[in-house]
């Protein structure tokens, strides 16, 4: 239902914009498509065919009006590390359990979950694998030889230095021929896919003015095939998939987040509403069939999902036109690929790394100076130097300790007493001296979490010492309370009992209520000692005061002291009266 609504009020204007956003797109996909396969340690044509399968699956079964997918950047330093340790066959296992994961993260509706992780986490990872894909780059742009690719960036660093004498400077032309091509079309002939010009006006004078002297997909790879290869399902045991688990929870972890992040992008742009649930079924069902064909992992594309809306993409059916345009291409000029030079290809994934680095907003985390700028630099040393697990996972950690510390900063524990003026209950009272050795009133505010129950057990302690007849808490400032701040509040109300006191509790919010209900608390403590205002339950506390103690007491804690003070014992029920207290 939800598809067919996206094609409410379709016409023939919106079908032409659909086409001319598709062919420009589908353009657009050929040479990154090719460009990331590669990179990621397969063969150019395994791109394609994901951009082909991937992309009109998930428009047509995804959750985003504008979603094109394909192979990204995201996925390259992962997918070549599972190509380098299990081998092509294997990735191919490991992506088809991915896209089981995703069908079931989306099916479970875990959309919502993935958009919890933090900016700086993202922002951090992104960046990491921006210089992976950008470094990674370097051999086949200065037309190095006899490079051995490594998982590990520092030993790719250190290959390119003992190589460097071997540089071709004709490798090194087309390059720049390449790279020139895409900034001056992308600065001035906007229209003109940039990636695409720069392969077709290098890989012209590569043909015709260099041929035999640069290495080129041919050399490397063989020719492209012409046509999709046939279908056929992996041979899957259940030691593979023990094997492959690892993998293919990254990526798919890391599908559904570029997925929901590029959703996002489309509906800034467009002021369309993604389905994250939705999006991620589909995503789940492209990454289950394209494998059967021989294609890699695929995501949602944040570039091309851009360059769709921004050429008027009505309807899913552009994304389905992109994929039938390289489908096209494929059938009709796959043999051409061959003479592409590999010092083409490089300059593309270059500048699709330098689009992606977040440089902007690295660079703003990082003057903030604050925990997130910890995070950040974290997440992106451990991604480019040890891998993207635990770049993001270590991320995460960190971050979510920040969150912890600050939490707990939050909690904020003040003796308060009433002010007779305005009956309201303020610190400044207890400021000018004023107490009441027998009812310690105090304003809890903020968390009561694990991350703060020892700054809260610390001030406890400190007002058991004095052994008050009753202890009021005021906590209409609590939002939150897990189970360590409610065995706290037992362990409160157990030692005060021990020493022939009572605890009170007034303000409860839904939260701090319904769990303390769950736990059985309400019980344990009596359901009479908690009240809904600091009022009542100060009330009750004045009714339970040791007549003697109040005699000749000079505190003036309460309006009512006064006249407690003097009265005879049988007489201070009645000197309670009259309280109100907001």
């Amino acid at each position: 239902m939800i598809a067919l609504r996206r094609f409410e009020g379709y016409s023939i204007s919106r079908f032409q914009r659909d086409l001319l956003a598709g062919l420009v797109v589908g353009v657009v996909a050929i040479p990154l498509g090719m460009a990331f396969a590669i990179a990621s340690g397969v063969r150019p044509e395994y791109g394609l065919y994901t951009t082909i399968i991937a992309g009109i699956l998930v428009s047509l079964l995804g959750g985003s009006k504008f979603q094109i997918a394909g192979p990204t950047g995201a996925f390259v330093p992962i997918l070549f590390a599972v190509v380098s340790q299990y081998g092509y066959e294997n990735l191919l296992i490991a992506g088809f359990m991915a896209g089981i994961l995703l069908l079931l993260a989306g099916l479970l509706k875990a959309g919502r979950f993935i958009k919890f992780i933090p900016r700086p986490v993202t922002i951090g990872f992104t960046a990491g694998i921006a210089v992976i894909i950008f470094s990674g780059q370097i051999a086949n742009f200065l037309g190095l030889r006899d490079i051995k690719k490594h998982e590990e960036f520092h030993l790719n660093m250190i290959e390119i230095m003992l190589h460097i004498g071997s540089v071709n400077p004709i490798s090194v032309l087309i390059s720049f021929i390449c790279l020139g091509t895409i900034i001056l079309m992308t600065k001035y002939v906007p229209k003109i896919p940039g990636p695409l010009a720069g392969l077709l006006v290098s890989s012209v004078v590569a043909f015709f003015f260099f041929r035999g002297q640069v290495e080129t997909i041919g050399t490397a790879f063989g020719s492209i095939p012409s046509g999709l290869p046939a279908f056929q399902f992996p041979a899957i045991t259940w030691e593979t998939v023990i094997m492959l688990l690892p993998a293919a929870l990254v990526i798919a972890a890391l599908g559904g987040i570029e997925s929901l992040l590029s959703a996002v992008v489309a509906d800034n742009m467009s002021k369309e509403k993604h389905h994250s649930n939705k999006e991620l079924v589909g995503q789940g069902i492209a990454n289950m069939v394209t494998p059967l064909f021989g294609g890699i992992p695929a995501t949602g594309a944040i570039a091309r999902t851009a360059t769709n809306i921004k050429n008027g993409a009505a309807s899913p059916l552009s994304g389905i036109v992109h994929g039938l345009v390289v489908l096209l291409v494929v059938l009709l000029l796959a043999p051409y690929a061959s003479h592409i030079p590999m010092a083409s290809m490089a300059p593309i994934l270059m500048f699709v790394a330098w689009n992606m680095s977040e440089r902007k907003e690295f660079r703003h985390i990082v003057q903030t100076r604050s925990a997130d700028s910890a995070v950040l630099i974290v997440t992106f040393l451990l991604t480019v130097f040890t891998d993207l697990t635990t770049g993001v996972g270590a991320g995460l950690l960190l971050a979510l300790l920040m969150f912890v510390v600050k939490m707990s900063r939050g909690l904020k524990v003040s003796k308060v007493l009433p002010d007779p003026e305005d009956k309201l209950v303020k610190p400044e009272m207890v400021a000018q001296g004023k107490n009441c050795p027998q009812i310690g009133m105090y304003t809890i505010e903020g968390p009561l979490f694990f991350g703060s129950t020892e700054k809260f057990e610390e001030a406890i302690d400190h007002i058991l010492e004095s052994k008050p007849k009753v202890l009021l808490l005021r906590m209409s400032n609590v939002s939150f309370i897990d189970t360590s701040g409610e065995a706290l509040l037992v362990s409160i109300a157990n030692q005060l009992k021990e020493q022939g006191g009572q605890l009170l509790l007034s303000g409860l919010k839904r939260q701090p209520k319904e769990l303390l209900s769950s736990t059985g608390f309400y019980q344990h403590l009596g359901e009479e000692y908690f009240f809904d205002r600091t009022g009542k339950a100060l009330n009750y506390a004045l009714a339970r005061l040791n007549a003697g103690t109040c005699l000749g007491c000079r505190q003036r804690a309460f309006k009512e002291c006064a006249q407690l003070s003097k009265q005879p014992a049988g007489q201070v029920k009645q000197a309670r009266k009259g309280l109100a207290v907001t």
